[in-house]
């Protein structure tokens, strides 16, 4: 348990910054408002020069987990994070499922699922996560080459 705990933080503090309320240790939390949470980070991400990625599932979601520890354990994929993106995680779960924001978008295939908005909160993609799968784990080629695929322009 200590160990997941530490991951999941870990991965929190790579993706969004000590503190960050966006990132929510890596949890996917029913009890957050998902609008605001987006509204924010949008700001953010004009102010910086950043996108949006949206990473929407729940806590019920196994390849959520396995998407977490994946980003976890690759530096390369943080740092391409970190440079170019501000990360909200939204649940959806029968508590909350966030109808008033994913109602915006595409809707999911499945879970985790991608949404990239830009600075100005207009979405670039939506992207089904399946695709960058490698049998039971993601393929750090493919998640590499999404990220930066969307990331924006250097100013």
């Amino acid at each position: 348990m200590r160990k997941r705990l530490f991951l999941a933080l870990a991965a929190a503090l790579a993706l969004g910054g000590a503190g960050s309320a966006l990132a929510q240790a890596g949890r996917f939390d029913p009890s957050r408002d998902a609008v605001a949470d987006v509204e924010q980070a949008v700001a953010r991400a004009r102010a910086q020069g950043k996108s949006v990625l949206i990473d929407v599932g729940g806590e019920w979601c196994a390849w959520c987990h396995i998407l977490d520890r994946f980003i976890a354990a690759r530096p390369e994929v943080q740092r391409t994070l970190d440079q170019h993106y501000l990360l909200v995680k939204v649940n959806w779960s029968p508590q909350n499922r966030n109808e008033k924001l994913l109602s915006r978008w595409p809707k999911p295939s499945g879970y985790p699922h991608f949404y990239v908005l830009d600075g100005d909160g207009r979405l670039l993609v939506s992207q089904a996560t399946s695709e960058l799968e490698a049998g039971h784990d993601y393929d750090e080629a493919k998640v590499l080459a999404f990220l930066r695929r969307y990331a924006p322009a250097v100013r």
